[in-house]
């Protein structure tokens, strides 16, 4: 690389948007710059979805050896290997983010560029001395885990959702802080694998921005496993104990000191803006640092645009991806598509799992829309019956005038895939009764939305 050159276009950050994106641009005759200071594939691949979701397969595996008896299946004593875990782990994150790379070198007129970058103007970036200039730029460059404000925390070992996940012996008391995505689907890992799990949460509920019914129903699941859950509780003081942690927290009941031999932080995540140099660019910014974007993605600096977590708002792989499609289909494509009302499905990947799409009733409030409810218990549903595995419920808004589908949220066994069903007929705009009346194959979790909006009738 030269004291000074010129591309195309520049991404900064081969996530799940920017490897995309880069790989894009390239086939449509712009040669691209495409800048990472860690690895390819961004967190998904590296330090979220793959290695979270390879591990929550292991703690379900050791969940269901301890319920063999439940089936009538007797086996010897369990015994968690949290090396071999980790090794599998480590075996599949390196198995995806080399794919990432496959792709990426395959792709004629992509120049990766391991380094950091920094905004000196613009469209304009300094990366290992070199000067870099584009009439296009791309950030993606994502979150990280957030430190919270706890006296004495930075003085006591600390664990974040990419260091727990390689440890190779097993915590004896893990405390969590934090009651939200991450926070709970670690809790509930780490408890399935056999240690003392404590988890400490803000809020006067867990998933704040969830419906009551659901969060309750969460809670009542982690408690059943034997995880210690604290509604309303601050942390306020961390020191050293012996080999562990002494944390002093404030509950509802008065002070409260928990003694644990790791602490995981899960308290929200901050945007990887800070090494950026954003001013220099004139690239605005808001108060927590996520960078300001039209609908269109496009920044305050005309021709610089930024995708995925960085921006703020949902922070989902899969709308990391569609924020690249979005750019392919207005830059590359000539369309006008935009972030504005597009369906934001997620699952929270506790089990059973929580899968969202939509309105929920907190949201439907707020907006003022009138909608009725149709309710179903897992217990009700004849397929989770046959699995036993019949914990949590399923619920849908629809609108009282249309009977269309505004929303779902399904806490049960494979509720993210019986949520992509409801999400399906949503973009399909079929009514609640077209479902209700639909001939689904017996016996299957999808016959269960029969049954759930019989509910509905009288």
């Amino acid at each position: 690389m030269t004291a000074s050159e010129r591309y195309d276009a520049i991404v900064i950050g081969a996530g799940q948007a920017g490897g995309p994106l880069a790989t894009a641009l390239a086939r449509s005759g712009r040669r691209t710059a495409l800048i990472e200071r860690e690895h390819v594939g961004g967190t998904c691949v590296n330090e979220g979805c793959t290695p979270t979701k390879t591990m929550v397969a292991s703690a379900r595996v050791a969940y269901l050896a301890r319920r063999a008896g439940d089936y009538g299946v007797h086996s010897g004593p369990i015994r968690v290997d949290m090396g071999r875990v980790r090794e599998r782990k480590r075996a599949i994150v390196k198995s995806f983010r080399a794919g990432s790379l496959r792709r990426i070198e395959a792709a004629e007129g992509v120049d990766l560029i391991c380094a950091e970058a920094r905004f000196t103007g613009p469209r304009q970036v300094v990366v290992d001395g070199g000067l870099l200039e584009a009439e296009l730029v791309f950030i993606n460059t994502g979150a990280r885990p957030a430190a919270p404000d706890v006296a004495g925390l930075d003085r006591v070992p600390l664990l974040d959702s990419t260091s727990i996940m390689e440890l190779d012996e097993l915590p004896e008391h893990l405390i969590v802080l934090g009651g939200g995505y991450v926070g709970l689907e670690f809790g509930q890992m780490f408890r399935r694998f056999g240690s003392r799990v404590t988890v400490l949460q803000r809020a006067h509920q867990l998933l704040p921005q969830e419906d009551e019914d659901v969060a309750e129903a969460v809670l009542g699941i982690l408690r059943e496993d034997g995880a210690e859950v604290l509604l309303g509780a601050t942390a306020r003081h961390a020191e050293s104990a012996g080999s562990g942690v002494r944390i002093s927290v404030a509950t509802a009941a008065g002070e409260r000191t928990i003694e644990g031999s790791h602490v995981l932080r899960a308290a929200g995540r901050v945007p990887n803006t800070d090494r950026l140099d954003l001013p220099a660019a004139s690239i605005a910014m808001d108060d927590k640092g996520f960078i300001a974007v039209s609908p269109r993605l496009e920044t305050s600096v005309p021709g610089v645009y930024a995708l995925g977590d960085v921006k703020g708002g949902p922070a989902f792989t899969h709308i990391a991806y569609d924020d690249f499609r979005i750019i392919r289909t207005n830059l590359l494509q000539g369309g006008r598509a935009c972030i504005t009302d597009r369906l934001v499905p997620y699952t929270v990947f506790i089990d059973p799992q929580l899968g969202r799409v939509g309105l929920n009733e907190k949201d439907a409030r707020r907006q003022g829309r009138a909608y009725r409810v149709a309710r179903l218990p897992m217990s009700s549903v004849a397929r989770a019956l046959e699995l036993d595995e019949s914990r949590g419920f399923m619920k849908a808004l629809v609108d009282p005038g249309t009977g269309a589908i505004l929303g779902a949220a399904v806490l049960g066994i494979e509720g993210g895939e019986l949520m992509a069903s409801l999400q399906l007929a949503m973009m399909g705009n079929l009514r609640y009764d077209q479902l209700r009346d639909a001939v689904f194959a017996h016996p299957t979790l999808a016959e269960s939305l029969n049954n759930l909006f019989s509910t509905l009738e009288p």
